[in-house]
């Protein structure tokens, strides 16, 4: 039985697959009701009819500001009936065809793969169709036979083709090969801004001829909620609701995760918005998606409130329900309000997990009372909540922080003894602890650890072993482990940038920090204005003067684009007016 969701799409979120040309506010529009009545002979009638009646259809879009100023407006009020599912049929086999289909059907049925290899010359996207609808209730042959296509000849899989066995794999709820085959489809075929809007009407014109289930639009809409394209999530949403199809609420889920990773709260709560109004049965996890949505748009009193009204609506908060609000609370700098939810979580029969115990010892770091952190790591293990490799590396970065090197070096002995596993964060903290106490060979040969781990500096490893080398005023090996920095494709952050030129600048090493200045000019993406701004405050009048002959000389060489120099050049001289007056 189809699901009907017993009014038309009232929304479109205007997206984009790379999360770059996002509204702020999010985007809405409102559909025009249709006024078309589905005849009780439609399934019968000529594919010329069916394209009529669609092209009969018109969605008009208004903006939802207009609308919402007037809530009594009609636009609002209109209840819509579903567009009649087209029902698009191909050609019977006749003569030579119908006899190759039944002999090549013959075959697959007695998985007689040397004669059906024989025919595989005279096969076409027509005999594949029919072949695959003929074994449509065998859903194993059917995907075998598919997989056979696919090898001989992929050429003959055409969307119509793929859509056949999409209707079989989910008629037989196999949602996994169906969205592996979705994406396929959607990963290997030509880029084409059609090729979704095709796809689905493939997937819909043949939903009746394959007798299918809502289940296929449901793992359309999923797939592309698992790859992040959000306008074709969104467009398929809305179309399958102009159909009368709607998702299920994991998918729904899906969707609000990828939205929310990408932290597109303000387009994750209209669509909330929009599955509450299709009356599409919320859970748990839903709200506590909402939950985070709020959180990441800083309305915490908003999170805090839908946490409140859980019971109400017939849930029991989850772990990952006090788990958002601690994490919320403590980023806030409310900590004794994340311990009291703590506490109130374990009155309430639920124990704190892992996540739980990490983000309250990371609050204390953070206000470094290492003391208290360590009291709760103590009450973590008591309580046998095993420690993982975040709580370890929280505790080693607070310790080398707080030039307590010794007492990290424990905690990380403590973490191999139990059998977790160290990351490259965990190594970072480390060599933290030592570049701070200026203790650079032990930090050189705790590197030479992390090839025989088979890990990958990142960009704070090397942030690190700058800062402990320019701590020894060796600003010349810095600048070393900078450029190979660079060429590891590894980018260096402002404040490593500065505090290498600051080394220069402090033993007067004009050509170290000139050559630091250059390197920087170079990048594809040079340091900006008030990078800049702060960098020149370092120099002296002398030192300007000097630097803007030499910025001109590379551009002379060809070494350093002019807008660039202009653009430094204004800069500098700025600078030394705003010294002057």
């Amino acid at each position: 039985m189809m699901k009907w969701c017993g009014e038309r799409c009232e929304w479109c979120v205007v997206a984009s697959d790379g999360c770059d040309e996002w509204s702020s506010d999010g985007e809405w529009s409102i559909h025009y009701p249709l006024k078309a009545e589905a005849d009780s002979r439609f399934q019968h009638r000529t594919e010329h009819r069916t394209q009529a009646i669609m092209n009969f259809v018109q969605v008009r879009r208004i903006s939802i500001d207009s609308a919402m100023k007037n809530p009594t407006s009609s636009v609002l009020r209109s209840k819509w009936s579903p567009i009649p599912i087209p029902h698009r049929t191909i050609h019977e086999p006749k003569g030579q065809d119908l006899d190759y289909i039944n002999v090549a059907h013959s075959h697959l049925l007695h998985s007689d793969w040397s004669n059906l290899n024989k025919l595989s010359t005279k096969f076409d996207s027509f005999k594949v169709k029919h072949i695959l609808l003929k074994l449509q209730n065998d859903y194993a042959i059917s995907l075998k036979f598919f997989k056979w296509v696919e090898l001989h000849n992929p050429k003959l899989l055409t969307l119509e083709t793929n859509s056949i066995i999409l209707h079989v794999l989910t008629k037989n709820r196999k949602f996994l090969s169906a969205e592996s085959l979705l994406k396929k489809i959607v990963c290997t075929s030509d880029v084409n801004v059609d090729l979704h809007s095709n796809l689905f009407d493939a997937i819909l014109h043949s939903y009746r001829m394959c007798d299918s289930t809502p289940r296929v639009f449901d793992a359309l809409f999923k797939m592309y909620a698992q790859m992040k394209q959000f306008r074709n999530a969104t467009n398929t949403f809305c179309r399958m609701k102009e159909y009368g199809f709607l998702p299920t609420i994991e998918s729904c889920n899906l969707y609000m995760s990828s939205l929310l990773s990408f932290n597109r709260a303000d387009i994750a709560l209209p669509f909330y918005n929009q599955i509450k109004r299709s009356k599409i049965t919320i859970n748990v996890f839903t709200l506590n998606m909402v939950m985070n949505a709020f959180v990441q748009l800083g309305k915490l009193e908003n999170a805090v409130q839908v946490f409140d009204e859980m019971q109400g609506m017939g849930f029991n908060p989850s772990i990952s329900s006090y788990n958002t609000l601690i994490t919320a609370y403590i980023n806030q700098g409310l900590l004794t309000t994340g311990i009291k939810l703590k506490l109130s979580m374990e009155k309430n029969g639920i124990n704190p997990n892992a996540i739980t115990y990490n983000t309250i010892i990371h609050g204390f770091c953070k206000e470094g009372n290492l003391h208290d952190a360590f009291k709760v790591f103590t009450e973590m293990k008591r309580v046998n909540v095993a420690p993982n490799a975040i709580t370890y590396n929280i505790l080693i970065t607070a310790c080398s922080q707080l030039s307590k090197t010794e007492k990290g070096n424990q905690i990380f002995e403590e973490m191999i003894r139990n059998g977790v596993k160290a990351d490259i964060l965990t190594y970072n903290a480390l060599l933290l602890g030592l570049c701070n106490e200026g203790k650079t060979k032990k930090a050189a040969y705790l590197v030479k650890e992390l090839d025989k781990k088979k890990l990958v500096p990142n960009s704070s490893t090397f942030a690190v072993l700058i800062r402990g080398q320019c701590a020894r005023k060796n600003p010349d090996r810095a600048f070393q482990l900078y450029k190979s920095m660079v060429k590891s494709d590894c980018r260096p952050n402002e404040d490593t940038v500065k505090m290498l030129m600051m080394s220069f600048l402090k033993i007067e090493d004009y050509e170290g920090a000139f050559s630091v200045f250059k390197e920087m000019l170079k990048r594809p993406v040079g340091p900006d204005s008030v990078v800049l701004s702060e960098l020149c405050k370092g120099f002296s009048r002398v030192w300007k003067e000097r630097l803007v002959v030499d910025m001109l000389k590379e551009v002379d060489d060809g070494f350093l684009d002019f807008r660039r120099y202009e653009k430094v050049k204004s800069i500098i001289e700025g600078n030394e007016i705003e010294q002057n007056l």
